[in-house]
């Protein structure tokens, strides 16, 4: 069955693509409405004018009809994929790839031309993100292995410090090496992130300085995480159970109450003595103690609690940044598997720690400041 002129022409019509053809004066007989959307201009602004109107130069327009007249693959008169440029009615230039034809008549004459053209903006920008993103990964690469130079350095100084460093030094220069540590490791994030968006992963953008977008690496889903957490109130520590241990008693109840916004169940000592009473009649999954304490300290209640319960997760805090009793240098020196923080305490850090020691995720031994 032989299907109507106009069925064709209107398949022709409504290509998304820009089609245009021209008689052999130049002069533009078809425009068809994917010309119009991507190019902006009017039937009535083009047809039966110069083609040079949808040129940025006459020398462009005369670049593309030689190559034309050259042939591509042994075809006079064609071309496939040809890269030039078009010119939108706001003068703005469009690179395209424009597949084209040269008609003859039977004398081999020319009688016009027709050509189809796709707007490759699009395949361009993903072409440069196909290569920023091997450029990303390798870059990565390379400052993961330096980071891990420097991982392994900073861990060799803090066992070098605590060897050597009087009390009040470790203090400050274990602050200090941690510090470098907390730092290295949102590099080592942020090189992750990079990797997983190369490999497809999803990535937002936010503003920067003067309204230019960048970017935004921070971890995937963090701010979904952190949204849906705070409009719960739960935090990822409801139905915890939590021992806070401390003479003062004013903190205790600052540290409840913060602590019982997240749903945890909190229970209160005043010292480490009282501490281990509660502990015998009460389970926890976990302890959060001062460390300078009148009756029993926090490094001792540390080594009570683990003679009992050996996988109940201690967390230490102090007010003191000068270690007169050796506290923390001990805890550290020996290895103990507890977290140390330093009052005034940085609750979103804590809650962090705590669902650390309570998830079953690691959590190595570390003084906050």
């Amino acid at each position: 069955m032989s299907l109507p002129p106009e069925y064709f022409l209107k398949l022709v019509e409504s290509c998304p693509d820009i089609i245009i053809a021209v008689n052999k004066t130049g002069v533009v007989a078809f425009y068809n409405d994917g010309a119009r959307q991507n190019l902006g201009f009017t039937p009535e602004e083009v047809l039966g004018k110069s083609v040079l109107e949808i040129y940025p130069t006459q020398e462009e327009a005369r670049r593309v009809m030689a190559a034309m007249r050259r042939g591509a693959e042994g075809e006079k008169g064609k071309v496939r994929n040809f890269e030039t440029i078009f010119k939108t009615r706001r003068g703005e230039p469009i690179p395209v790839a424009i597949s084209a034809s040269i008609t003859y008549d039977e004398r081999g004459n020319e009688t016009g031309s027709i050509g189809f053209a796709k707007d490759i903006r699009e395949i361009r920008r993903r072409d440069r993100l196909v290569t920023l993103g091997e450029i990303a990964v390798g870059l990565s690469h390379e400052i993961n292995n330096s980071l891990e130079v420097l991982v392994n350095q900073v861990d060799l100084l803090q066992r070098y410090v605590s060897r050597v460093a009087g009390d009040e030094d470790y203090i400050v220069e274990s602050e200090r090496l941690e510090s470098v540590g907390r730092e290295v490791k949102k590099i080592q994030d942020i090189t992750h992130r990079i990797g997983e968006m190369a490999e497809g992963g999803e990535y937002g953008t936010k503003e920067y300085h003067g309204g230019r977008m960048m970017t935004d690496l921070g971890a995937k889903g963090a701010s979904k995480a952190k949204t849906a957490a705070e409009a719960d109130g739960k935090g990822g520590l409801a139905g915890l159970r939590v021992l806070v241990v401390d003479d003062d008693l004013g903190i205790c109840r600052s540290l409840q109450e913060l602590l019982q916004k997240d749903r945890c169940s909190v229970a209160t000592a005043p010292s480490g003595t009282k501490a281990m009473e509660v502990l015998a009649k009460s389970e926890f999954d976990l302890i959060l103690s001062d460390v300078v304490m009148p009756d029993m300290d926090g490094y001792a209640l540390y080594h009570a609690v683990k003679e009992s319960r050996p996988d109940l997760p201690v967390i230490l805090m102090t007010a003191f940044h000068y270690d007169k009793d050796h506290i923390i240098k001990r805890s550290c020196l020996e290895g103990l598997q507890c977290v140390i923080f330093k009052k005034p305490i940085d609750p979103d850090r804590l809650r962090k720690i705590i669902l650390q020691q309570c998830r079953g995720e690691d959590a190595p031994p570390q003084t906050d400041s």
